[in-house]
């Protein structure tokens, strides 16, 4: 049995899942400090199954911890930087367009030191490992202990950051060292970022994940914990704790992957409606659709791997901004409604009208056209049909091109409809060839958590005219599965699920980007011993 749980903006959702079944489920109010709320929700999941704490194999989190960092500029640690790609790599400082809130929280302690390849693996410079040391010490002296260290095109050889981060830890034996090419992919600026962002959260990270174990254990629970990564799959709460950023986009994520596990469903688009937003993702093969261009995070352009989700400004709690005066109109003229994107969120039990608010929302246009029940309809206010109908045809609207945005090709295509706001979206929607929503949508997201595989992903620059295509994807193949393996996955269920070519025409030697990724079912009981640093070092070139 597996505990499952999503920690919202709103609520913190559970699932206790006996295989594929789900035993109990629960939404407990998010709470400031997210781990009481958590341990709440596992309680309740518990004593609604009447399991004990000890029947419990593992336990994963889908938390929105750090992603909330990042939003609000809390609890970010001061970054010592050090870029390695002097004379070429000079042009563009590091944190460049950054917003300035967020620059003035991490700091101006920037290095930029010779080192770094060019595309085709020559050196830019050799490593001065002298200056390195000098940079270690003078972070050493300011207290900054987060360092995030960067090399030109080190996704194809890191050997650079690996000498320096040696270096560093050396001198500086307090320091916690981020590397870039654990993290992103090949372009230096949005990698850079990605590794400058998860340095400032790893204090964070420590206590985040040190609070989820200590509750655990109060309630009695000794399995291994696991944190939904941003592709759905899990990592251990020690590589989490090494490396947050890699957790940042795990909500919509795991509802996309609950509900192709509550549906059967693997191609389709999903639709989950929470308080605030509905996020608008892409299933293929049972897994969400990656971004495929850089990722905007805190106003901070990234490039590692995120789900591509379009986030719209509806959900259960949004607002309906229309004059009272309005309300029992014969015929409304478009112009004078707005729905959304601001949202009465979790005080939606206070303002909206259902609960004796003053607040038109989304949820009680959908009580009063009988689409949901819940509240006290006697509360609401006299609505034309006039009115409801024009409302809702804004919301099919807003639903309907929200689709039409993140489709790929011509054609009805299959919505999943989840969360706790799925009442929004109609059994008919234009352009779904049908909508289906499955059982326990309202925890999709837990269950996604609960059900999450281990994953591994490997990607590399290659050429097809010194090695054939066949050899190197087989190889690649093979590093991922072992990855998994490493990683706490069952060595004899690992799928690869997909292989993705990109040929780089301004490279010799028909040169191609090339990304194999794997996933397989957890040991259970068992823990990773590879963290992604250590499994990247292994496939060095």
């Amino acid at each position: 049995m597996r505990i499952g749980v999503d920690v919202g903006g709103t609520n913190t959702d559970a699932v206790l899942m006996d295989g594929s079944d789900v035993r109990a489920w629960t939404k407990q109010p998010t709470t400031a400090d997210v781990s009481s709320g958590v341990a709440a929700a596992i309680t309740a999941v518990l004593r609604q199954a009447g399991v004990a704490p000890g029947a419990i194999a593992s336990v994963m989190i889908g938390t929105t911890h750090f992603a909330n960092a990042l939003v609000e500029r809390s609890q970010l640690d001061p970054v010592g930087v050090l870029r390695l790609a002097s004379p070429s790599g000079e042009a563009l400082p590091p944190m460049t367009g950054w917003p300035t809130d967020l620059t003035a929280q991490i700091g101006n302690h920037v290095f930029l030191l010779p080192g770094g390849y060019e595309m085709d693996g020559r050196e830019i410079a050799p490593l001065d490992e002298t200056r390195i040391r000098d940079a270690a010490r003078t972070l050493r002296s300011s207290k900054v202990d987060a360092i995030a260290i960067s090399s030109a095109f080190a996704p194809i050889n890191p050997a650079m950051e690996q000498r320096a981060a040696e270096i560093v830890r050396q001198v500086h034996p307090d320091a916690v060292v981020t590397v870039s090419y654990a993290i992103g992919r090949i372009g230096l600026v949005e990698r850079e970022n990605a590794a400058i962002l998860n340095a400032a959260l790893t204090s964070l990270a420590g206590r985040v994940i040190s609070s989820f174990e200590r509750a655990l254990a109060a309630i009695g629970v000794s399995a291994p914990l696991y944190i939904s990564q941003n592709d759905g799959t899990l990592i251990s709460a020690t590589q989490a704790a090494t490396y947050p950023v890699l957790t940042i986009g795990s909500g919509p994520t795991n509802s996309m992957r609950g509900a192709a596990f509550l549906t059967g469903v693997t191609d389709a688009i999903v639709m989950d409606v929470g308080g605030t937003t509905t996020d608008v993702g892409v299933l293929i093969n049972g897994f969400p659709r990656e971004s495929s261009i850089a990722v905007d995070i805190g106003g901070v352009r990234t490039n590692f791997r995120m789900p591509d989700i379009l986030a719209i400004g509806l959900g259960g709690g949004t607002r309906v901004h229309l004059d009272p005066a309005l309300y029992e109109a014969t015929a409304l003229d478009a112009a004078a409604l707005r729905v959304g994107p601001d949202s009465v969120g979790f005080r939606i039990a206070e303002e909206a009208m259902l609960f004796g608010g003053e607040t038109l929302t989304t949820s009680d246009v959908a009580v009063a056209t009988g689409r949901a029940d819940f509240g006290d309809p006697s509360r609401l206010p006299a609505l034309s049909d006039a009115v409801l109908q024009t409302v809702w045809q804004r919301i099919q609207t807003m639903l309907a091109d929200s689709m039409d945005r993140m489709k790929t090709a011509r054609g009805d295509v299959t919505i999943l409809a989840v969360g706790g706001g799925n009442f929004l979206i109609p059994d008919t929607l234009k352009g779904a060839a049908k909508v289906i929503r499955p059982p326990h949508a309202d925890v999709a997201n837990a269950v996604g958590a609960a059900i999450a595989q281990i994953g591994a992903q490997v990607e590399q620059l290659v050429s097809y005219d010194k090695v054939p295509r066949a050899t190197v994807i087989a190889q690649l193949s093979d590093e991922a599965r072992a990855r998994v393996a490493a990683a706490g996955g069952d060595i004899e269920k690992v799928q690869i699920v997909d292989v993705d070519e990109v040929f780089l025409s301004y490279m010799p030697g028909r040169a191609a980007q090339v990304r194999v990724r794997a996933v397989s079912d957890l040991v259970e009981g068992r823990t990773a011993d590879a963290t992604p640093e250590a499994s990247l070092a292994a496939h060095a070139h």
